[in-house]
């Protein structure tokens, strides 16, 4: 575990995230508590490195609404649902949209140290993903128009041709596109772009 790694814990109830607090301290994990999703929300640290263990059902915005709301905004941090009721299809939803896992309250201390355990090894190709959507949005739109040319294989005559501006432009902005996304080739931008359509990191 990264020594820089938080665990995220967000749950309504004070004695439990107490509890929790206590367990993760025990264990030498640094974590940091939040009584509802919107408070988590304005309090969080977006570039550290993080997981989440969050309650499913909450007032205000559910831990389900917040798993929404994380991953369409572009971020991927594993997450560990808590839930005092054995809702399968819950747990369905959230396992589908990429939790890590789903554990039932009340649930053993090993047990859920297992489940943060599977969950901080993912944080590294979380953080991964999100420096590369951080690189993708210093591309300017013809920059990016070009990247995607010029991954799908299309050389600089034919994408000058589709996009009416000259061959030399095409070469600067492929150039850029290049050096903003850290690739060394054609291929290496292709394999990251196909990461960010699908959503995964290596």
């Amino acid at each position: 575990m990264n020594t820089d790694t938080l665990i995220y814990i967000v749950d309504d109830d004070a004695g439990l995230r107490r509890s929790l607090a206590y367990l993760l301290d025990s264990v030498g994990w640094k974590r940091e508590a939040f009584d509802s999703s919107e408070a988590f929300l304005a309090g969080w640290q977006p570039q550290r490195p993080a997981c989440l263990l969050l309650d499913v059902r909450m007032p205000g915005i559910s831990g389900l609404e917040l798993q929404r709301r994380l991953r369409r905004d572009g971020h991927q941090l594993p997450i560990v649902f808590m839930t005092g009721h054995g809702d399968i299809p819950m747990a369905v939803e959230a396992m589908r949209a990429g939790a890590v896992d789903f554990i039932e309250k009340p649930f053993r201390d090993q047990a859920l140290l297992d489940a943060l355990e599977r969950a901080l090894h993912k944080v590294p190709a979380a953080m991964r993903m999100l420096s590369l959507r951080d690189k993708y949005a210093t591309l300017t739109a013809r920059e990016r128009m070009v990247a995607e040319q010029v991954a799908a294989g299309m050389p600089n005559k034919r994408i000058a041709q589709r996009l009416d501006i000259s061959e030399r432009t095409v070469q600067v902005h492929r150039q850029n596109a290049l050096d903003k996304m850290g690739a060394a080739s054609a291929a290496e931008l292709a394999a990251a772009l196909l990461r960010l359509e699908d959503g995964s990191a290596p």
